[in-house]
This record gives C-alpha cells, structure tokens and sequence, in this order.
C-alpha cells in the first residue's frame, strides 16, 4: 500500500458511521450484508448510508456484488490488512516491546465467540 491509498483509506474511516459500517461489515463476514440491513444495524437513513457506502468503497475498504434485487456489501479483508500492515510496517524498528505487545494481541481473529466467552469465564 502507497501513501496515497492510506490516506484514502484513512479519511474514509475518519468518520464515524463509516467507521461503524466498515465493522459491521467485518463481522458480517465474508457473505456481507444488504444494504438495507447495514442501515438498521447502523441506525442510519438508506439515502444516508448510500453516501457513505459510496466513499468507503471509492477507498477500495469495502466491495459490493449484485444478489438478485439487492446490492450486498461486504468488507475487503485483504485492503483493511493492507491498512494494517502499512501502519505497522516500520514500528517495530528498534522496539522489542512493542512487538511483544503485538504478539500478545495477534490472537483477535482465532477462536469463536464461544471461545472467547469462555475465556472470559
């Protein structure tokens, strides 16, 4: 990833709705979601949501594919770890202990949410 593209990535996700689709999304999973739905989950207008939509994939954040009468979305996995591993490219330069902290969190994409509730326990 270029700088020019985590900057788009990074003023999309600037915003708080955009935001909370791009994680709606993400726990959606692979299948997406309808349009229609993000807006409920969000709790935002469809007209509004159709605006923000439009931004976060311009950033290549999220895709989008036609499913009979509707528009699904989903997250783009590989762009937001892109994103991530831009950000995290150079921090570790010379800080053993940030990248022990790093390996400490690295678990946040394992296990099922039963797993984790039993962590919790």
């Amino acid at each position: 990833m270029d700088d020019r593209q985590a900057l788009a990535s990074f003023a999309a996700l600037s915003q708080e709705t955009r935001l909370q689709v791009v994680r709606t999304l993400v726990v959606a999973g692979p299948d997406g979601l309808a349009a229609g739905s993000i807006a409920e989950r969000v709790g935002v207008s469809p007209s509004n949501l159709s605006f923000h939509l439009k931004e976060l994939d311009h950033a290549g954040l999220i895709s989008q594919r036609r499913e009979s009468r509707s528009i699904v979305y989903s997250a783009s996995y590989e762009a937001l770890a892109n994103l991530v591993k831009f950000l995290m490219e150079d921090c570790c330069s010379g800080h053993p202990g940030i990248r022990a902290s790093l390996e400490r969190s690295g678990d946040c994409c394992t296990g099922t949410t039963a797993d984790k509730d039993a962590t919790v326990a």
